[in-house]
């Protein structure tokens, strides 16, 4: 049986993205330090660009020549919002919307990609948002606060109950403007799956990669600097 969860967009919820099940103390152990999960640069302290049009941030998403060998682009997988709750968390449950059933946040512009690596073993998503610095601050560390603030809690979705252990990570704070990092644990029948999900911001850019541990840490750096790119 595999643990079906959510790694888009600070998602939580069952039966959005099929991760293999995996032990919790083989993947991502060195990430077990608990920190601070945000940390910032100050404020306009570097002119940023104005907000990126979805198509823009399209052409900024990685891609298979990028990530290297063994990656293969999953289809857009569709938002399911139905007969979702959220047990044991009240600030996150309070949310509600997309940010407690896996949908990708309301920021005006966005786009996703979604990477199987080794046959479907391990998975990444990647996805951009622009708008107002503010306003990605703002709503990012709104969602974090509230998953972290919780060490654990229940999803609920189509009846189908998923257990989750939230936990901050040190911030990789030598990039961008602020930046957001937890692990998550689901579980379900037995079985667990370990995520990360790390956050920059860059002026009205923000950068959200989900998923394996391992390839989260690998591609951090090259997803961001694609991301900024001018040119």
């Amino acid at each position: 049986m595999r643990v079906r969860v959510a790694t888009t967009a600070l998602g939580i919820t069952a039966a959005l993205l099929s991760l293999p099940a995996c032990s919790a103390g083989t993947t991502g152990a060195k990430h077990q330090t608990p920190s601070s999960a945000r940390t910032s640069k100050p404020a306009d302290a570097v002119q940023k660009p104005a907000s990126l049009s979805s198509a823009a941030l399209e052409s900024r998403l990685l891609d298979q020549s990028d990530l290297g060998s063994g990656y293969l682009p999953e289809p857009a997988r569709l938002a399911q919002h139905d007969d979702v709750s959220v047990i044991g968390c009240p600030a996150l449950s309070e949310l509600g919307g997309n940010a407690a059933t896996g949908g990708t946040l309301s920021f005006p512009h966005k786009a996703k990609a979604d990477f199987a690596y080794g046959g479907s073993s391990s998975e990444i998503s990647e996805e951009l948002y622009s708008d107002s610095a503010k306003k990605l601050s703002d709503g990012v560390a709104r969602i974090f606060d509230a998953m972290t603030g919780c060490p654990t809690y229940q999803v609920v979705a189509g009846g189908t109950p998923v257990d989750v252990a939230s936990q901050k990570l040190p911030a990789p704070h030598d990039l961008g403007d602020e930046q957001w990092s937890q692990l998550l644990t689901f579980s379900a029948g037995g079985r667990s799956t370990v995520v990360k999900q790390t956050a920059v911001r860059d002026g009205s850019l923000l950068l959200i990669l989900s998923g394996s541990p391992s390839l989260v840490d690998r591609h951090l750096d090259r997803a961001l600097a694609k991301a900024t790119a001018t040119s």
